[in-house]
């Protein structure tokens, strides 16, 4: 019965299961909201429209391709060749990946036009970085901490995890459109998640592909020569 077991968890009908509610998730938000940027492309007067509702809009759009990307991927993705141990990993990478949703339960800040600007330009930034860092890495991605196939090519090549680099610029946006202690919070918390997750992946990548180590020598996680 255990190696039963053990033989359906490192099954491609396993893992596509592990990605249906993930997949089901993705939907319910593409579907939540593209009325929403549907509506304020069609309310938008283009002739008299300022940067502000220009990048918003712009947001929106590679908001929703990310979606549609990550939807893909999922259902697409390789088959593991390794997982983390524990729960305490597995919590961090949820808490890392969805804890902001709660940020949409505060009240919006009254930002000032160049604040309001800056916010939404780090979320397009980091939304667009964060789509061109997962085709990428295509099929090796994962919600938790697995090993699929290793990358090192694009953004890979000088960083370890250049979407969560860019999720955390749309994050940076994020919190400044809702300031307050309660965001910061939010922030701060989602925060030491993601550096917990970058180091469950890291232990996982290691044991999986040798060659990983010597790739992290010569890569930083988040930024060059300085995380």
């Amino acid at each position: 019965m255990t190696a039963r077991l053990k033989a359906l968890r490192e099954s491609e009908i396993y893992d596509q299961l592990t990605a249906a509610p993930l997949i089901v998730w993705y939907g319910i938000c593409f579907a939540a909201r593209f009325p929403e940027m549907a509506r304020q492309i069609m309310d938008t007067n283009w002739a008299t429209a300022d940067v502000v509702a220009i990048s918003s809009i712009a947001a929106k759009i590679a908001s929703l391709i990310f979606i549609t990307v990550i939807i893909v991927l999922l259902a697409l993705r390789h088959t593991p060749r390794a997982r983390t141990a524990g729960l305490v990993p597995r919590i961090a990478a949820i808490a890392g990946t969805y804890l902001s949703v709660g940020m949409v339960l505060l009240q919006p800040a009254k930002l000032s036009v160049p604040l309001s600007l800056t916010a939404t330009l780090l979320i397009l930034a980091g939304t667009v970085f964060a789509l061109y860092s997962a085709l990428n890495l295509g099929r090796s991605i994962s919600m938790l901490p697995e090993a699929r196939r290793l990358v090192t090519g694009g953004p890979y090549k000088l960083i370890r995890h250049p979407i969560y680099l860019g999720e955390a610029l749309a994050l940076v946006g994020l919190t400044l459109q809702f300031m307050s202690p309660w965001a910061v919070m939010i922030f701060a918390v989602q925060c030491a998640c993601q550096v917990m997750r970058m180091s469950s992946e890291e232990i996982v990548l290691s044991g999986a592909f040798p060659e990983y180590r010597n790739y992290m020598t010569h890569t930083a996680r988040l930024l060059p020569h300085i995380y």
